[in-house]
């Protein structure tokens, strides 16, 4: 009972000891749970330290990339803007040229505009061609045995150079041109006259341009004109009445072919079916119709024209020089005379010539040249 009583609290402090054992044990494991998932938790961390250090190289490295690529870019812009503003002063300054060349291309055209309307009106022939009988010698070989055919005819129209002379001044005309050549070349000549000495000076003329050309005429045989007709009636009875009056060949007329008429202008055009009719009904120039009244129109031929081989001409003459600056020192007859005197010798280069007209002071002519005078 003793060894009982003593042995128990030997027990008690073996059990204790045990017991301290498990927990101290079971701390043990929990520390060592805890230290490997501290562990795993380091290793994540150091991995995601690592991949965070590899991410911020490589944006690091992107960065320098892009910070590059800025500067190669504002380097580029900086060209690119060098050469923007290069080519836009380029353009600029050809616009400013373009501009200039189209004010002086603008003023030329104005001048050649100018000038155009004054060779225009230059070159307008203001003359009236009185009426000339003409009398048919031949017949063209080209012509055929059909009367419907047109009356052809070809005029030439050939404008006559001019000069003005005026007071003071002197033509000659020489026989040769190898004489007006010769006076043309001196500068001076020394004319007596009356125990005096007058310095003439030749002169080349220049002549205004003229013009030649042709006028082809066609006059149809069966067709004329009617002009004056009054309005007193509606238009298609007017046709009417003339088509009835132009039939009547006791007044001149003949079968109509066709009619037309212009209330408007008071003109009509009447066509005939033979010729004949027309040309002689065109020669009488009026004609009595029947309207409201009996009304007396206007007759005339339908022609067409075409105007062909105009040609223009200038130069100057060959054998005809001017004298100017000369001086009234005696009647105009003697002075005539003694420059016709003077010019025929040889020994002052002169020659033959063929006409003179001196003029004196005060007054003005114009000189007419015939078209073999004209040197082109």
């Amino acid at each position: 009972m003793a060894d009982m009583y003593n042995n128990r609290p030997v027990n008690d402090k073996v059990n204790g000891g045990l017991a301290g054992l498990d927990e101290a044990k079971k701390d043990l494991e929990m520390w060592k749970i805890k230290a490997e998932k501290a562990d795993d938790v380091k290793s994540r961390l150091i991995v995601e330290k690592l991949e965070e250090d590899e991410a911020k190289v490589k944006a690091k490295q992107e960065m320098l990339a892009w910070v590059e690529k800025n500067n190669e870019y504002q380097k580029d812009f900086a060209q690119s803007l060098s050469s923007v503003q290069d080519e836009i002063g380029k353009l600029a300054k050809r616009k400013q040229d373009l501009l200039g060349k189209l004010m002086r291309c603008q003023a030329e055209l104005e001048a050649k505009r100018a000038e155009s309307t004054k060779l225009k009106q230059k070159f307008k022939i203001y003359a009236l061609i009185p009426d000339t009988e003409v009398r048919f010698t031949t017949q063209d070989k080209e012509e055929t045995d059909d009367d419907s055919q047109p009356i052809r005819g070809v005029f030439t129209i050939s404008q006559r150079s001019t000069v003005i002379l005026q007071g003071g001044q002197a033509l000659i005309t020489f026989e040769e041109e190898k004489v007006a050549s010769q006076i043309l070349k001196i500068a001076k000549c020394a004319v007596s006259c009356e125990n005096k000495s007058l310095d003439v000076k030749p002169k080349r003329i220049s002549m205004d341009p003229v013009v030649k050309f042709e006028v082809h005429l066609d006059v149809s045989r069966k067709e004329i004109k009617v002009s004056n007709v009054p309005p007193s009636m509606p238009e298609e009875r007017v046709t009417d009445r003339l088509e009835m009056s132009f039939s009547r060949p006791s007044r001149g007329g003949g079968e109509v072919e066709g009619v037309e008429y212009d209330k408007n202008t008071g003109t009509g055009h009447i066509t005939f079916r033979h010729p004949g009719v027309a040309e002689s009904l065109a020669l009488r120039g009026r004609y009595r119709v029947d309207l409201d009244s009996d009304v007396s129109v206007q007759v005339g031929p339908i022609y067409k024209y075409k105007l062909r081989k105009f040609q223009t001409f200038c130069g100057f003459p060959k054998r005809t020089i001017l004298l100017d600056d000369i001086g009234d020192t005696s009647d105009e007859e003697d002075l005539q005379d003694h420059l016709e005197i003077h010019f025929q010798k040889p020994s002052n280069c002169g020659g033959e010539i063929e006409s003179i007209k001196y003029l004196s002071g005060g007054k003005a002519a114009l000189a007419f040249f015939c078209e073999e005078e004209r040197a082109e």
